[in-house]
């Protein structure tokens, strides 16, 4: 066990769990500028003292999570005990943020070498520099969670006082009926598509379908990551490997947050 300090730029969109409730990923940048990835947190079942925001430097109790072999997978030790520390802010042109997520780590920009980095389980985190973003996909997805594990939480929920982090009155995070995809191209001119699973994304739908249908919601979905992000801004993506695929598979990876400051035209390198 270890006390960590963190610096939270990723929040990963709810899934269920049978064993654990509603879990979403969250992953991080350590104080020398190492990815972390800190699983299971309910975040949502936190208590709202702890409940920590983006960019902001936390400090907790870690172990390395033995039942995950991704190097920079840890558990919290005690989820409730989470100390929440400064925010970094957006201020100069994002140059604090910066300097710790571009200044301190690798920027890949080739899909290849990185997939082939992860399979031999050198990392699973990373930074990664599209060159080219062609297109924001959409496509339909399931509109509710699996029965089965729905379920499983329902029974949870009634047995009370035996899970205290369940209140009665909980409700689940209703399932995205679509899923979202960046299309683009590396150094190499290879085209992929990854799909992208930021929490960000999932609320930016949920408040946008306010007050309007579907197709409009799409659309100004569409506008932010593509008109705006891969357009306007220099987009970075955080990719991520899933742990069912890390290893082994053609491609592991997903994206699971963006990091879109100003375009520096002062050209300032990292």
């Amino acid at each position: 066990m270890e006390k960590r300090r963190v610096l939270v730029a990723v929040k990963t969109y709810p899934v269920l769990s049978e064993t654990y409730t509603e879990l979403a990923c969250t992953a991080g940048f350590c104080e020398d500028g190492s990815w972390i990835r800190i699983y299971p947190i309910p975040f949502r079942l936190l208590d709202p003292s702890v409940q920590f925001k983006k960019y902001q430097w936390i400090e907790l109790d870690l172990t390395k999570n033995t039942k995950d072999p991704r190097p920079e997978s840890y558990r919290p030790v005690n989820r409730d005990q989470i100390n929440l520390l400064d925010a970094v802010s957006t201020e100069g042109n994002w140059a604090a943020r910066k300097d710790i997520v571009l200044g301190k780590n690798e920027v890949h920009t080739n899909l290849r070498s990185l997939i082939e980095r992860a399979n031999s389980n050198q990392l699973s985190l990373a930074v990664f520099k599209p060159t080219e973003i062609k297109d924001f996909v959409v496509e339909a997805a399931d509109r509710e969670w699996d029965q089965k594990k729905l379920a499983a939480l329902k029974a949870r929920q009634d047995q009370g006082s035996l899970f205290d982090d369940m209140s009665e009155d909980f409700k689940i995070m209703p399932k995205l009926p679509y899923k979202f995809s960046y299309r683009f191209v590396d150094d190499e001119g290879t085209v992929s598509t990854l799909m992208i699973e930021d929490w960000e994304i999932g609320m930016l739908y949920w408040n946008c379908l306010k007050g309007a249908d579907e197709k409009t919601t799409i659309e100004k979905v569409r506008q932010q990551y593509l008109d705006n992000f891969a357009r306007t801004k220099d987009l970075h993506l955080f990719l991520g490997t899933t742990r069912l695929y890390h290893g082994w598979a053609k491609n592991p990876f997903v994206i699971i947050g963006t990091f879109h400051p100003p375009i520096d035209n002062q050209g300032r390198l990292f």
